[in-house]
């Protein structure tokens, strides 16, 4: 399969993108400390796995509505202010669910921190407007390595803090990172210029027909789609699987608990450190299609064994497998949707990704909590190896066309 290549004449210089691992890596420190937690905490306020689950829901909601507004805000203001304003948001949600009381708190830090949320898209649509698009993938590999240490030391540290301390401790350590990265995003981050065809009108967000026209694009409409179904099947996993293994194994003749689920995220964690600081050469030798289709294959069998072992050490090899398959699909998979979309429209079309991400955060935990609650554990695992077959169907049957206006 033929791969995308467009040469440029002017090429920033890779410094220029440290301030924005270094954002995203304190941004991912926070959330990662607070993952492997989360649902527990949810049930220590007496909630039900649908309620804990709902959560993420819950989270959702409030960015499909934020993504797409704070990215077509950044096209006309600029990357940098809406990045600040999208962190201090976080910080905010991270305080509240530290000082929690009663279920209904948790769920209004989730409001809080889901109004606001976007860092992720504002990042990689930075990254995007600086870097030439045959370098993209490399950079985008950026925030994966930036993702790997937040896996890897994040969820290790809510696993001491927890058994140590207590379990906000770990959320407490969250907001203090969350302002750490408004802190750095000031002073690091240089001010973006903003492109002169960004799109205007504080509702076009919200509009219909601001995206359709992206969707009209065959070769953009199919690996968006790829993106929502690879964004299901990771959700239905990452919102299940506390619960999940919970319920499902034990460690020294206790269930799984946040210090077990936070070592076992912290080791794929680091594997993905490795990954990611290889993803250019895999680039390279096999292209980004190629990877966006070994990757999907990878969730199909780690989701699937997840289904029927009952072994910590077939989860280990299970949940390497489809660590693979995530650290080389998102990276892969965002630069294939950047090539088609010109440099005006980076921020709305990464915001439109980061709505595909909401939705499918709004129904996979739904139906993970469904599952769950009713000890459908198995259903839960194959229910996610299932989503991600409909994306190796769909990579299978898509081919690299056209590269999008760049002016």
């Amino acid at each position: 399969m033929p791969r995308i290549r467009v040469t440029t004449d002017v090429a920033p210089p890779r410094a220029s993108l440290l301030p924005v691992f270094l954002i995203v890596l304190v941004d991912v420190f926070g959330m990662t400390l607070v993952i492997p937690l989360l649902p527990i905490y949810a049930e220590s306020f007496h909630a039900t796995p649908l309620q804990a689950t709902l959560l993420v829901s819950v989270f959702a909601v409030c960015q499909l509505v934020s993504g797409p507004m704070l990215g077509h805000a950044s096209d006309r203001a600029g990357r940098k202010p809406m990045l600040i304003v999208s962190q201090v948001g976080t910080c905010l949600g991270f305080i509240v669910l530290a000082r929690a009381t009663s279920l209904w708190m948790i769920y209004l830090s989730r409001i809080i921190d889901g109004v606001t949320a976007g860092n992720l898209a504002l990042a990689q649509a930075y990254i995007a407007d600086n870097t030439p698009p045959e370098r993209r993938a490399q950079s985008f590999g950026l925030i994966g390595i930036a993702f790997g240490l937040g896996f890897f030391v994040g969820p290790a540290v809510t696993g001491y803090l927890s058994a140590r301390y207590a379990l906000n401790a770990p959320i407490y350590l969250a907001a203090v990172m969350s302002a750490t990265s408004v802190v750095a995003t000031s002073t690091l981050l240089k001010d973006d210029a903003r492109p002169a065809a960004a799109s205007s009108g504080r509702l076009e967000a919200l509009k219909w027909r601001t995206y359709a026209q992206y969707l009209a694009r065959p070769e953009l409409r199919s690996r968006l789609l790829q993106f929502l179904f690879f964004m299901l099947s990771f959700s239905t996993f990452l919102s299940g699987f506390a619960l999940f293994a919970e319920r499902r194994f034990a460690w020294d003749g206790r269930p799984f608990g946040p210090r077990e689920i936070g070592y076992l995220f912290a080791f794929v964690g680091f594997l993905a450190i490795i990954l990611q600081g290889m993803i250019g050469r895999l680039v390279r030798r096999f292209g980004e299609a190629a990877l966006v289709g070994a990757g999907f294959a990878a969730l199909v069998v780690g989701y699937a064994a997840l289904g029927v072992i009952s072994s910590v050490v077939l989860l280990v090899i299970a949940s390497v497998i489809a660590g693979f398959g995530n650290g080389v699909l998102r990276p892969a998979l965002t630069s294939l949707i950047t090539y088609q979309a010109g440099r005006h429209e980076q921020g709305a079309v990464l915001g439109l990704t980061q709505s595909l991400t909401s939705m499918a955060a709004i129904v996979a935990p739904f139906v993970a909590g469904v599952l769950i609650e009713y000890r459908l554990l198995t259903a839960w695992a194959w229910l996610a190896a299932g989503l991600a077959t409909v994306g190796v169907v769909m990579a299978r049957s898509s081919t690299p066309s056209g590269t999008g206006d760049r002016a």
